[in-house]
């Protein structure tokens, strides 16, 4: 009969033998985020792990660029500074129409106070299970962080809402006092609502008691403490946003006076009078103009010019 001893010891050898072998095949451990010098991150979760990964390019929107949404810039920006300046603030949901501003709201508010430590980590649906772990790792940091959730819905059946649930609202652990969670979506309850539902309420006396479904889809949507809704733009408000992107792209004011009926028609081919579809248009006729010159513009092959020549 053996000896156990050596059983074991033969045993162990082997097994180092095998980590030896392994270790070279896993991925390094990731490096911490570069905290000083980038102001906006990306989580990326991958098998139960993951980790924040810097985003070097910002948009350069400005507050002064949003236009139009003047209640809703003001109601946030209030939020935001409550919150830098270590006040009580809301985690906030930011909902309605496609393209009013909604995310670029946050982005402005970001280029606006990131000199005094506010930073945005930006998370995607998809990785909202990971959200006590990101959490974990920000929570003892000096710096504000905004936890991003763009264009956020969830189907029927969709768990991972519940994830988001307990971070905001529904733990024993509180959350740390430099988070907080800013949420763009379409839909104010955050889930699709359908006719069937309604039959589930319920009359007491002379009050309406919705049924459970609907108290479910409600109950995320209430966790957020500050509502802002966003709304479709009216023509004059459109043209506004329109005239405000030429005048950045240097355009005359006799152009911008010029262009309105092709701001309009844009916007009708777009179905959308939005901020989005007026920066689009901005962008496509600034360009036009500027390219107007032949020399502002790359050159056609040469096939292309000898026979413009040929037929001039």
């Amino acid at each position: 009969m053996s000896d156990p001893l050596a059983q074991l010891a033969s045993f162990l050898t082997r097994a180092e033998r095998l980590l030896d072998r392994l270790e070279p095949l896993l991925p390094p451990p990731e490096s911490a985020p570069d905290w000083g010098t980038a102001h906006a991150f990306r989580w990326r979760g991958a098998n139960g792990s993951g980790h924040l990964e810097a985003i070097r390019r910002l948009p350069q929107v400005r507050l002064a660029d949003l236009r139009d949404i003047d209640e809703q810039k003001a109601r946030l920006d209030r939020n935001t500074r409550q919150f830098i300046a270590g006040l009580p603030a809301n985690n906030v949901l930011l909902t309605g129409a496609r393209g009013s501003g909604k995310s670029s709201l946050i982005k402005a508010l970001l280029n606006e106070y990131a000199s005094q430590g506010l930073r945005v980590i930006e998370v995607e649906k998809a990785e909202l299970t990971d959200l006590p772990q990101i959490v974990e790792l920000i929570e003892e940091r000096p710096e504000r962080f905004i936890i991003f959730c763009d264009d956020l819905s969830f189907e029927s059946g969709d768990a991972r809402y519940k994830a988001l649930k307990v971070v905001l609202d529904g733990s024993f652990a509180a959350a740390p006092e430099n988070v907080l969670i800013y949420a763009t979506s379409n839909r104010r309850h955050l889930m699709p609502e359908y006719f069937a539902e309604n039959l589930e309420s319920r009359r007491v006396g002379e009050e309406i008691h919705p049924g459970e479904a609907i108290e479910e889809k409600i109950s995320l949507s209430e966790r957020f403490g500050l509502w802002i809704s966003f709304y479709p733009f009216d023509q004059e408000a459109y043209l506004d946003i329109v005239a405000h992107w030429l005048r950045s792209f240097g355009c005359r004011p006799e152009e911008i006076v010029g262009c309105e009926r092709a701001a309009l028609n844009w916007a009708v081919e777009r179905g959308s009078r939005s901020g989005r579809v007026a920066w689009q248009f901005a962008r496509d006729w600034a360009g036009g103009q500027r390219g107007a010159n032949d020399d502002a513009l790359p050159a056609r092959s040469g096939g292309s010019r000898r026979r413009s020549r040929q037929r001039a």
